[in-house]
Parts: structure tokens; sequence; C-alpha cells
């Protein structure tokens, strides 16, 4: 945590090389890294519930326990962590590409885009620049929102006409 990300995906990446499969790896492994640790956090919390004691003391298996009432109890935290990470990696993936650092010439890459030819003719026609990049920030922004949205339908605790969207449902009746 105390190196900045994009220093250590560059020196992962000037180690391990370029291609497709080092860069799923090395993206795959740091980017899950920092989620882990409030998984971690919120399967904690969920341990420390009455429903959960109860539910060891009745005789309930591990994998019942984890898919009846850890698995509900921390889908929010799992859903937002995995879309911003999800969007994360397209930007580090850009970002590493746009470096020299990550895919390959011949594979297609929106970092690609920019860096290679994109730089020759960016002072003569910018909008080559603006469009990868503006289609970077859709889809990026489009993820976290996506990922938002499932997490207030499958959050049980929003259950009721809780959360935006419920609220949303009941102003227009």
């Amino acid at each position: 945590m105390p190196f900045p990300g994009l220093l250590l995906l560059l020196t992962i990446m000037s180690l391990v090389g370029r291609g497709v499969p080092q860069i799923i790896v090395v993206l795959g492994v740091t980017g899950g890294i920092g989620g882990s640790r409030v998984i971690r956090g919120a399967v904690i919390g969920v341990k420390e519930n009455v429903y959960f004691q109860a539910a060891e003391a009745i005789g309930s298996t591990k994998w019942r326990i984890l898919i009846r009432h850890v698995l509900p109890n921390i889908a929010a935290p799992v859903i937002i962590i995995f879309t911003i990470n999800v969007g994360g990696v397209i930007i580090s993936e850009a970002a590493l590409s746009f470096l020299g650092f990550g895919l390959p010439i011949s594979v297609p890459s929106w970092g690609g885009m920019l860096s290679r030819e994109g730089r020759e003719f960016m002072e003569v026609a910018p909008r080559l620049a603006l469009w990868p990049g503006l289609c970077l920030t859709i889809v990026v922004y489009c993820l976290n929102m996506f990922g938002d949205a499932v997490r207030d339908l499958l959050d049980p605790r929003l259950r009721g006409g809780g959360g935006r969207l419920g609220a949303a449902a009941a102003r227009s009746v």
C-alpha cells in the first residue's frame, strides 16, 4: 500500500514482460489484494451476529452457514468492490498499454490507440485522442453505476422499499 499503484505495476510488468497472460495475472493479483481486506472485515462482522452463532449452535454445516448467512450479508461490499476493481483494472491496462508496458501491438487496446499512432496525429486531429478516452470514461462510469444498482437490488438490508430504487418506485406510484 505505500507504493504508488502505477509504479508497482510498471515494475512488475517490466519483470514479467508484455503479453495478454502476463497482464491478466499481474492485474488480477494486484487488483484483488485491496478488496480482500474489506471482505474479510465484513465476514468477521457477520460472524459476530446472533443468527450466525445460532446456526452454529443448532449444528448447521459450514457450507449452509456460508451460503445462507454469510454470502447474502456480504453481497453488497463484494459487488461494489468487484465493479470498482474492474473499472480500475480497465484504467490500469489502458495506462500500461499507453506507456508501452501492457498489451502487444497486435492486440487492440484503448491505451494503445492513444499511444502508438495516436501520438503522431494528436496535434493535427485532437479528436483521435478524444474518442478512446471518452469510451474508456463511459465504460468505467457505467460499470460503477451498474454495480451500485445491482447492490441496491440484492442487498437484504434494503429490502422492503429502502434504497434509491425503492424510493423511486414509491414516488412513481
